[in-house]
């Protein structure tokens, strides 16, 4: 945008400077012309009075002192021709301008290598007049116009820069808020709630900047108040749990997995508080080895796989496999596919799970079975997955995936089961927004 306004600002002034600079131009050639021509007729018509005196006086031999060497002060070659045609200085052909003047005439006459002043002088007792001739060459006329035109082309490209330059500088001012303001939304977008503008720039883009401020602001508010909605609502879970863990303690020959699966269901409880409980800003710049991520969530299915009778397999390649997320989001999604698995798969069904990197540097995890395949519709929409289940674990593995900057596809298995596909970003060094 700068560059543009430059450029337009260059533009209409150079449009001006031309319109205003070819006349100029030309009038300042008409002016250094008539410069030297009538200084060149003033010479002439000086020493034409001082010729009238010396002829007039009878003393003709003084016109050669006065006309000299021939030259004037300005360059022009000066002539004098007497009563009886007798030429003192420059040598010319007598012709019609000649004759003119002779008759009495002063006058002015082009030629084709200058400009002829003709001023006659008369003689008492003469019938013809004495005449003053100046030739000027061309080169005496156009002389510094050159040079007049160099200065005003050089001062017309001067006033086309300044103008640029201060569209240029002009535009900064609009601009730079606008870049600003930019930055600060692609950083909202990427999940910094904490970033602000510094209002600046022309009024209309200074009203822009405050309403962002109020808009981030006004984000932020609402999601902690969701946050402590959603950390309410679970810890309200706590009392029918704490309940429920009396009562079967209660009982004599209460099982040692019931217990288990309790415990862990109360784990998960005080991971959502946490979850809803934490930072705005903590998941900015998170990075996470996905593939021990998957080595623990497999172990701890491991045991309900082995109950179903399933045979299962995780492969994880290579080294740390880091994406940009916490520890407790990619716990959730090895979680909600692993369990989609075995809720949705009959008992006896084999599965694999493999982690490994993509040719552009993705991550990606892989969870494939041997069951009947996804369902018609799509699986991944929240409440849509036609299959008895909410689509809610799909839905979690796709915003976990989006979020840096990855994505998930749904496929068939090689076993005609189903198979999923999930890209995830890796992690960078220092978050950019």
């Amino acid at each position: 945008m700068r560059r543009r306004l430059a450029v337009v600002s260059a533009a209409v002034t150079a449009m001006v400077v031309l319109a205003f600079l070819i006349p100029l131009a030309g009038m300042v050639k008409t002016l250094a012309r008539d410069r030297v021509l009538v200084a060149a007729e003033r010479d002439a018509q000086t020493l034409s009075q001082a010729l009238g005196i010396v002829i007039t006086g009878g003393r003709p031999q003084e016109v050669v002192a006065l006309v000299g060497s021939g030259k004037l002060a300005g360059g022009g070659l000066l002539s004098v021709v007497l009563p009886d045609e007798t030429i003192v200085g420059e040598s010319f052909e007598l012709g019609d301008g000649y004759r003119r003047a002779a008759a009495g005439e002063a006058f002015r006459e082009p030629s084709k290598d200058g400009e002829i002043i003709w001023v006659p002088v008369l003689v008492e007792g003469e019938e013809r007049a004495a005449v003053v001739r100046v030739f000027v060459a061309s080169e005496l006329l156009d002389r510094n116009v050159t040079a007049a035109w160099i200065i005003l082309g050089s001062l017309g490209v001067a006033l086309v820069m300044l103008s640029a330059l201060v569209a240029d500088r002009l535009a900064r001012s609009v601009v730079r808020p606008v870049h600003d303001l930019s930055v600060a939304a692609h950083r909202l977008g990427g999940g910094d709630l904490s970033v602000r503008v510094e209002p600046d720039g022309p009024a209309e883009i200074v009203e822009v900047g405050k309403a962002f401020n109020r808009l981030a602001g006004r984000v932020g508010e609402l999601l902690e108040e969701e946050r402590r909605a959603a950390a309410d609502l679970s810890h309200r879970l706590r009392t029918p749990l704490t309940a429920l863990r009396l009562e079967i303690e209660a009982v004599p020959d209460r099982s040692e997995r019931l217990i288990g699966d309790l415990d862990e269901l109360e784990r998960t409880v005080d991971h959502l508080i946490r979850q809803a409980r934490r930072p705005l800003r903590e998941g900015i710049g998170a990075s996470t080895d996905l593939g021990a991520i998957v080595e623990e969530r497999v172990s701890f299915w491991g045991a309900l796989a082995q109950e179903q009778r399933r045979l299962w397999s995780a492969d994880v390649d290579g080294g740390p496999h880091h994406v940009a997320l916490l520890e407790g989001d990619a716990a959730a999604v090895v979680d909600a596919l692993v369990g989609n698995v075995l809720a949705h798969t009959p008992e006896g069904t084999p599965f694999h799970i493999r982690v490994d990197r993509t040719e552009d540097g993705m991550v990606r995890l892989v969870v494939e079975d041997a069951g009947p395949g996804f369902p018609e519709g799509d699986p991944a929409r929240r409440g849509e997955s036609g299959s008895g289940s909410t689509g809610l674990g799909l839905d979690i593995v796709r915003r976990a995936a989006e979020a840096t900057g990855g994505a998930l596809n749904l496929r068939v298995g090689p076993d005609g089961g189903a198979g999923v596909e999930v890209l995830f970003g890796p992690a960078r060094d220092t978050p950019t927004v």
